[in-house]
């Protein structure tokens, strides 16, 4: 029995992994960010809204993260998150999915959201250290596929 008196809220989110020459897509968490610290490499995407398909979510989200469209999205895998931010205790269901973009080129950052900048970096850079637990779960996915 816990005696935490945290609140408890539950999440599920769409993240994409994009990958393109041996990089992945991040988007770096922001102040705001409501379930993993600010700062850590993450992925595109994120929380699915009521009534709306997590496809959908994920297009929304990427588009609003990176300004890239999402062609194709093909469901990897999903994983559960505890996390603890903000005061409130998390449970996150992630779905993973492989996205083809209409594009590589063009990337914008989102402006007062949960990230605060959007790259292509090096899959031989990625450090455990500087993601987030989605991203590293990520990573190991595209190891392992």
């Amino acid at each position: 029995m816990t005696t935490d008196a945290a609140p408890q809220r539950s999440r599920v989110s769409a993240y994409g992994v994009a990958t393109d020459q041996g990089r992945l897509l991040v988007v770096r968490l922001a102040e705001s960010s409501p379930i993993f610290e600010p700062g850590l490499w993450h992925l595109p995407g994120g929380g699915i809204d009521p009534g709306e398909q997590p496809a959908e979510a994920l297009a929304r989200e990427f588009a609003e993260e990176t300004g890239l469209t999402v062609q194709t999205a093909e469901l990897m895998d999903a994983r559960s998150y505890a996390a603890q931010r903000l005061d409130i205790n998390w449970q996150l269901i992630a779905l993973f999915y492989r996205v083809g973009l209409e594009s590589a080129d063009g990337i914008v950052s989102e402006v007062e959201g949960t990230t605060d900048a959007a790259t292509w970096l090096p899959l031989a850079d990625l450090h455990d250290e500087a993601l987030s637990p989605a991203a590293r779960d990520a990573v190991r996915l595209m190891q392992h596929a």
